[in-house]
């Protein structure tokens, strides 16, 4: 690890130490000296690269926001017709639900943050933007806000139930929404 005014990857470690403490602590966990010991770098660190610990919880969930962003463009982005981008959407939830868990729980993380703090909802309304507009290359704004919506409450459904769920149904329920609608 390189130390010093050297070490470029320093801001990047916060950002990533602050998301894995979030998902094993919870945001309330979470504290300039928590964060700098499992980055493993000086406390004062943490001051000249962030404005106070809201400035590191959003750019931790912008960074994650991000990530799932590129998860949608990676699986909507090679379909060309209809039934191409249903399986797409269902692989998107099957992604989802069935990834790590650290990702689940960050998700309902900043949901609930964004829940409290109405100024974390700022992130969430950017990602449900950008997530619908990769949609809507396919589907008109109502069904991809639809659709979007199906995508979250399935991914968390399957991501929690003891039961696995049948990707047939997934496809189904995609379906039902995705019938007759322009694009």
């Amino acid at each position: 690890m390189t130390t010093g005014r050297t070490d470029h990857q320093r801001r990047e470690r916060i950002i990533a130490a602050t998301l894995d403490l979030i998902a094993d602590d919870g945001v309330a966990g979470v504290s300039h000296r928590k964060i700098a010991a499992r980055a493993a770098v000086p406390l004062g660190s943490m001051t000249y690269h962030f404005n106070g610990i809201d400035d590191v919880l959003r750019e931790a969930f912008t960074t994650f926001a991000d990530q799932i962003v590129a998860l949608f463009e990676a699986h909507l982005g090679a379909a060309t017709d209809r039934d191409e981008v249903r399986q797409a959407v269902a692989d998107l939830v099957h992604a989802l639900s069935e990834g790590p868990q650290r990702d689940l729980v960050l998700t309902q993380e900043l949901y609930t943050l964004a829940a409290r703090r109405p100024e974390y909802r700022t992130l969430t309304t950017r990602w449900m933007r950008r997530s619908r507009a990769l949609l809507e290359q396919h589907f008109d704004p109502a069904t991809a806000r639809q659709l979007d919506a199906l995508i979250e409450g399935l991914s968390l459904h399957h991501a929690l139930d003891s039961e696995p769920h049948d990707r047939a149904l997934t496809v189904e329920a995609i379906t039902r929404i995705t019938t007759d609608t322009p694009r």
